[in-house]
């Protein structure tokens, strides 16, 4: 099928971010300490402004890290808005190991429904929701639909089961689950990566769970969680197996579970 306009600007504004982003990492970067003590780098700022001046034209209201927020009466009202996460994994980009991406998603009623993941250094972006389907295109053929390789989910799990975790997860943090994953799947596999790149991993079949028992923001998850869904997976909170919500007056997660369908199945 073919994407309503608005979703082709999005991924524009994906992948002109993500060239900036990439011309910026070839020098040396200073970051800057934010209030919250997380950093933030001038590729943060400029891929931010890229984004804003192309997803403003599509009308639909802005929600970003980068971006100043409105109040929650105001968000209240919105039926519809755009989250966005100009650098997700700035840490990494100051580490250089490449592990950082754009996101962008759309929320509808507080449900994510389209998201987009940009991987600035590898040129491609995953992108698509449960009415569109989900797809992997490099930056080149963004364009041309015909290029796009479809991404469905599988059903055969990995063996041993793949757990993908943040680069700052430890194995104290969800002890009591991963023991439950274990005692139904025997010993597991750990891919550790940062940024929602994991969601490249799960997408892809290369990982079946990612489990997050340590702070994120909405922004850090929304489009991971429209293209996980797309494929039949979930992203559902650890107290009460409910999937994520957004554009929440806290804009904060809370601790998640997100499961690819053969995982579900099994």
């Amino acid at each position: 099928m073919e994407l309503p306009t608005y979703y082709m600007t999005a991924l524009e504004a994906a992948v002109k971010a993500s060239e900036a982003i990439l011309e910026i990492y070839q020098s040396e970067v200073v970051a800057v300490q934010k209030e919250d003590g997380s950093p933030v780098t001038i590729a943060d700022i400029t891929s931010s402004k890229i984004i804003k001046e192309i997803l403003n034209t599509t009308g639909i209201p802005l929600l970003g890290e980068e971006q100043e927020k409105a109040t929650f009466e105001e968000r209240q009202q919105w039926k519809e808005n755009w989250c966005v996460d100009p650098l997700d994994g700035t840490r990494m980009f100051l580490r250089r190991n490449d592990e950082f991406a754009v996101n962008i998603a759309h929320i509808v009623q507080s449900k994510s429904v389209f998201g987009i993941i940009a991987d600035p250094v590898q040129k491609r972006v995953l992108f698509g929701g449960p009415e569109t389907g989900v797809f992997i295109a490099a930056f080149d053929d963004i364009d041309q639909q015909e290029k796009w390789d479809s991404t469905s989910s599988r059903d055969r799990l990995n063996n041993p089961v793949t757990v993908i975790c943040s680069r700052s997860y430890t194995h104290g943090s969800g002890f009591k689950y991963m023991q439950q994953l274990e005692k139904q799947f025997g010993e597991l596999n750990y891919i550790y990566k940062g940024s929602a790149l994991k969601f490249f991993d799960l997408a892809e079949g290369r990982a079946e769970v990612y489990p997050r028992f340590a702070p994120t923001m909405e922004w850090d998850i929304a489009a991971g969680q429209a293209i996980l869904e797309a494929l039949g997976g979930s992203v559902v909170t650890v107290k009460h197996n409910r999937p994520l919500r957004y554009n929440k007056e806290e804009l904060f997660n809370p601790r998640f579970i997100a499961k690819t369908k053969a995982l579900l199945k099994a």
